[in-house]
């Protein structure tokens, strides 16, 4: 039975939801356990019930409590939030609402606040409370203190559904923790968690977005997975989509019978291309429910970090859109100032709040200030995916090798506005679906330049300036695109050139951690220097890295099939270079046949701009790291 004096929310109570200030709004919205005490009745449990449906004649909450009948809902005066108590309910209630719109109809939508749900296709929101207990306050901590652009940050994306087939939250606190952490990476990113009905949409059309998906498990398995990646020293990113939402009619799409989250004109309202509604972040109540949100992945199941999915699509008024079907802003522009002042928030928001995340921006055009902070006129993000670089680099990957030296820039361009932005290099989902092909099959010719041009490829991102980022299963070749509704071909990494491949990916991430001279000063000048960047004859590009402290890594990359003996660089101090990597190692199932016998001695002849210089051996479509240390 509903009883409007229990567990009621005051107009006090909703007004940070109104000026858009709420930043804690699960806590006041959806569904809630609560004890009230009673003179006459003593202690009363139940459930609290709150849903904003401003627009509505009426509204009920409907369950498996009272058959899916109705109990009747109270509006709170002067907030547009419909509330109830029910008395006796706990968790594991089964509940929707019934809106009466103003015209009459009826319409059942699920809690925009709920923090669980059903399993698709059935969709109804369930009660659930967290009762677990972390136990990752040594990570949190070394979180606060972090330096994210002066770490390493060697990403693992994922998508928990296709990773191996079947495996629960549970199953993949086991096995995946130990494999990442077998792989050296730093992070895993996990593509979209919300609840989202359409599986091949891989979550990045939400229709919970305050209910981790239960495909996998309960909410607290999720905190259980997360918690053991942060004991095993590894952090977790998700992707999260504020830009868009479906348009089922169940969610929160026309949700109280008005465009209650969106804008009502199409014009600003629809992204026609995807079919899917856009979030009206002029409103402050939406701004209250995504910034909200945001913070709540942080703080209620410890993400370090959210990577912000379409950005472009939220900058720009005229985006995928012909003249005359978009609105210019105040200023007759094409951006959207509302998405500009509502992404500034949530970063500075989350920064703020949270010291030591993490915001990544997937923005795909030259939007400048991206990663510049609020207070000096920027976005406020961290991080920058570098889709030119990603672009740029793949096409010449593709490239018969005679025709790359026509197209040498293609590689180097990046250096020209490197540091621009602060930059993460991605090799994500995107590229290997839809008929992109696998990375393995990007690649011309037979398999033996196939997997020997992946590795040539990967040593030169991992560096490259900037943090690294790949999808699961180019890390051993996997030859079929991407399929969410299979397992990655695990059995592949038994075999020559795959298992080859991922024993390099395990070297790069351990060997990248432990040179400070591959990602300290990735986003300074000071930490990358040139030996040739104009070698398009042969194929070739070379390049210093270093640390502040003195120590350099010297990695030279040869695209062409010809192997490069006798081959001169410079370098900044004479002495023996250890060769720490050579891509054409047996143990990657490369030659073995061009090396440097693991080290190469620098004599003290100027060369160009450097004062040393050495003679070095090249593997055909290879890579070689060379390191000199301070203290060597």
């Amino acid at each position: 039975m509903a009883h409007d004096q229990f567990g009621e929310l005051t107009g006090w109570d909703l007004e940070g939801f109104h000026n858009g200030g709420d930043t804690e709004l699960w806590k006041r919205l959806g569904s809630h356990v609560v004890h009230e005490s009673d003179d006459e009745r003593g202690d009363i449990a139940g459930v609290r019930f709150a849903v904003w449906a401003p627009n509505a004649k009426s509204v009920q909450v409907i369950g498996d409590f009272n058959w899916w009948t109705g109990d009747a809902m109270h509006i709170i005066p002067g907030s547009g939030v419909w509330g109830a108590f029910i008395e006796g309910l706990g968790e594991g209630t089964l509940y929707k609402y019934r809106i009466e719109t103003q015209d009459g109809r009826w319409i059942e939508k699920v809690d925009p606040m709920a923090r669980f749900s059903e399993q698709a296709p059935a969709n109804a929101s369930i009660v659930y409370e967290s009762k677990y207990v972390w136990s990752d306050d040594d990570w949190l901590e070394q979180r606060r203190a972090a330096r994210a652009h002066a770490e390493p940050m060697s990403v693992y994306e994922v998508h928990l559904g296709g990773w191996r087939r079947g495996k629960s939250y549970l199953d993949l606190a086991e096995e995946l923790v130990s494999y990442v952490k077998w792989q050296g990476y730093t992070h895993v990113e996990f593509m979209p968690l919300a609840e989202h009905p359409f599986e091949p949409s891989w979550g990045y059309q939400v229709t919970g977005y305050f209910s981790p998906t239960s495909r996998f498990g309960k909410p607290d398995d999720l905190r259980y997975l997360i918690d053991r990646l942060h004991q095993a020293g590894i952090g977790v990113i998700m992707d999260w989509v504020p830009g868009h939402f479906p348009k089922d009619e169940w969610a929160l799409g026309r949700f109280d019978g008005t465009a209650l989250y969106e804008h009502a004109d199409p014009r600003q309202g629809e992204h026609v291309d995807w079919g899917t509604y856009i979030f009206n972040y002029g409103r402050n109540e939406v701004k209250s429910f995504l910034v909200s949100n945001a913070l709540y992945w942080i703080d209620e199941f410890h993400i370090d970090g959210l990577r912000v999915d379409a950005v472009a699509s939220m900058l720009y008024l005229d985006y995928s859109r012909e003249e005359g079907e978009w609105i210019p802003n105040q200023y007759g522009g094409r951006e959207n100032l509302e998405a500009i002042d509502f992404l500034r928030y949530v970063n500075r928001h989350l920064y703020e709040r949270a010291p030591g995340v993490v915001m990544i921006a997937e923005e795909s055009t030259s939007f400048a200030g991206v990663t510049k902070p609020v207070h000096e006129g920027g976005l406020g993000f961290g991080f920058k995916w570098n889709m030119g670089w990603m672009n740029d680099t793949l096409r010449y990957l593709q490239l018969d090798p005679i025709y790359r030296q026509y197209e040498h820039n293609l590689l180097t361009f990046a250096m020209v506005y490197q540091y621009s932005e602060n930059f993460v290099l991605p090799i994500s989902h995107d590229e290997v679906v839809h008929g992109k092909g696998s990375m393995v099959n990007k690649v011309p010719q037979d398999d033996w330049r196939k997997f020997a041009s992946l590795r040539a490829y990967y040593s030169f991102m991992w560096s490259f300036p900037g943090k690294q980022l790949v999808f699961m299963g180019c890390e051993f070749g996997q030859r079929p695109e991407f399929n969410e509704s299979v397992s990655l071909e695990w059995w592949v990494t038994e075999l020559w050139g795959h298992g080859g491949l991922q024993r390099l990916f395990r070297d790069l991430n351990h060997i990248y951690r432990d040179n400070s001279a591959l990602y300290e000063l990735d986003s300074e000048p000071a930490g990358f220097t040139w030996i040739n960047g104009d070698d398009r004859a042969h194929n070739t590009l070379a390049w210093v890295r270093n640390d502040s402290e003195g120590n350099h890594v010297a990695c030279i990359t040869n695209f062409s099939p010809e192997p490069l003996n006798d081959y001169e660089v410079g370098l900044p101090q004479a002495g023996a270079w250890e060769e720490i990597l050579n891509t054409d190692s047996p143990i990657y199932d490369g030659s073995g046949e061009f090396g440097n016998l693991g080290e190469v001695q620098a004599t003290p002849e100027p060369w160009g701009h450097f004062p040393a210089r050495a003679r070095v051996t090249v593997p055909p479509l290879g890579s070689i790291w060379l390191r000199r240390n301070q203290v060597s």
